[in-house]
């Protein structure tokens, strides 16, 4: 038999053995980091096979150390921007840096996460004929002129701006999906996600709620952007999974984009307020100029999640602070608390991560 044949055989075989087993297998990337680890726990307790991918460029094998002996549970080390064979039932398609910290370290890199692992996973759930599911976000809307922002609303962005890397890169995603629902008739969905936060946050990502319990634990001051009147709306990130696989699990007519958020406002001078009151801390509140293109208010609405999904969040901001705050609190007594202040390490631009041994370009 030659040799392209046998290795058809050999993959239709494990397709076949695979169907039998009966159990859905869901491949997560981004599996490594914060909403993917989640996500990849939650799939595995309903019974799901996990494939977690990751290249490890800004998540860590921590989050997901105790899956890893688990039955039914891969780790890949794989950047989306090469192409990936694997065979799956479905692709929640999280992998991209979420902070500004981080996808403005490479933004080149960005772009081509959202951009070319688009296209790769897109042709993946295509070959395999199963349905996707697209991690979008709330950055798509920019600075918006509506308030609170529906799915209708096309946003007010930057194309040229430091953050447009990711905004931009993550609306071409959605464009790229939405082509590829019409011209090949791929099953796709697509989430677009407000501030999520909750236990397994990285301390150094730059994320406001990470920042403030941090630097609420450690003494150090509070460090508010602006004048502290600028809004967020923030998700536990229980709520946002629940989402994301309601959203996965829905009838076809629900491709989104849909809002997964916590519709719940604050300024962000409240949120600080509310945290030096939760940990007890005497920090002192010190204020910093407002970064460029940092949107002024921010909230979504979920009348679509509500209406075809059921869905929104359970969980009050000071409940989910106060899990928060003990996961850090954990966290730091475990790293060295000096450790944490630490600035996250400044990546050479022109050396990528490696893949299989080589540089990426």
């Amino acid at each position: 038999m030659p040799a392209d044949r046998a290795a058809k055989a050999r993959s239709s075989a494990y397709v076949m053995n695979f169907a039998s087993l009966g159990r859905k297998r869901s491949l997560v990337t981004g599996g490594a980091g914060f909403l993917g680890s989640h996500l990849c726990r939650r799939l595995l307790a309903a019974g799901r096979e996990v494939v977690c991918v990751d290249n490890f460029f800004t998540s860590s094998k921590d989050n997901i150390e105790l899956l890893l002996g688990s039955p039914g549970f891969e780790l890949i080390r794989h950047d989306i921007t090469l192409p990936l064979y694997v065979e799956v039932d479905e692709v929640f398609n999280l992998a991209c840096p979420a902070s500004p910290i981080h996808y403005q370290r490479d933004p080149v890199q960005t772009t081509k996460v959202s951009v070319l692992g688009a296209i790769n996973m897109l042709g993946l759930a295509k070959r395999l004929k199963v349905r996707i599911l697209q991690a979008s976000t709330s950055e798509v809307y920019g600075d918006p002129e509506i308030h609170p922002q529906t799915e209708g609303y096309r946003g007010n962005t930057n194309p040229i701006g430091p953050r447009a890397c990711y905004d931009e890169g993550k609306r071409c995603a959605e464009t790229l999906f939405f082509d590829y629902h019409r011209q090949q008739n791929i099953q796709i969905r697509v989430a677009r996600i407000f501030n999520t936060y909750g236990p397994g946050m990285n301390p150094q990502d730059g994320r406001v709620i990470s920042n403030f319990v941090v630097q609420a634990l450690l003494g150090e001051p509070i460090t508010l952007f602006g004048s502290g009147n600028q809004t967020r709306s923030f998700c536990y990130v229980d709520d946002l999974i629940d989402g994301l696989i309601g959203l996965m699990a829905a009838p076809g007519t629900a491709v989104g984009p849909m809002n997964l958020g916590n519709p719940a406002e604050i300024t962000i001078r409240g949120l600080a307020e509310k945290v030096l009151e939760l940990t007890g801390s005497r920090s002192r509140i010190v204020f910093r100029p407002l970064p460029v293109d940092d949107p002024l208010q921010r909230c979504p609405d979920i009348t679509l999640a509500r209406t075809m999904l059921g869905w929104e969040p359970k969980t009050g901001l000071e409940q989910g602070l106060r899990g928060t705050i003990e996961y850090f609190d954990r966290l730091l007594s475990s790293i060295g608390r000096r450790l944490a202040l630490d600035p996250p390490p400044i990546l050479d631009a022109s050396v990528k991560p490696a893949v299989g041994g080589r540089a990426m370009t």
